[in-house]
């Protein structure tokens, strides 16, 4: 899939992504990510299916479902440039990528955010009705650099 509008390119080839700079993001300007080894970022998008925004050839946003394509989907690392943001960007590729052919039928679709509810509400998204049955195992700081 592959949609130009407005002058960007939103698409799920993988083979388009910059992993440089996708790392870049995560890494240095991202609240879930920080320090996240360049493999680890190459190995997520090798194991996910993958949607980029582009301006030009440049890589300007990023997103990747997990999924097992039958019944479960979770949204991670939903970004856009800070300088290309308040466009539209984000809300186009979450139209593309929950519409996706390989997600339809889904029994769940689920996302992690701190500062974004009110995008994710726009698609149906919406707080758990009963957290106390979903539980998580957290490793904090799991990139933290060795002293």
């Amino acid at each position: 899939m592959e949609i130009a509008d407005s002058g960007f390119i939103f698409s799920d080839d993988k083979q388009k992504i910059d992993s440089a700079s996708v790392h870049h993001y995560l890494s240095t300007q991202s609240y879930w990510a920080q320090n996240v080894p360049l493999e680890v970022v190459k190995k997520s998008i090798e194991n996910s299916l993958c949607f980029g925004i582009y301006k030009d050839t440049k890589q300007v946003g990023f997103a990747r479902w997990i999924t097992d394509k039958a019944t479960f989907a979770y949204l991670a690392d939903v970004y856009v440039e800070e300088i290309y943001r308040g466009q539209g960007l984000s809300k186009k590729l979450m139209s593309l990528m929950l519409f996706h052919k390989d997600l339809q039928g889904l029994r769940r679709y689920m996302l992690a955010t701190v500062d974004a509810h009110g995008l994710y509400a726009q698609f149906g998204f919406k707080s758990i009705d009963h957290p106390d049955r979903l539980m998580a195992i957290v490793i904090k700081d799991p990139y933290k650099a060795e002293n």
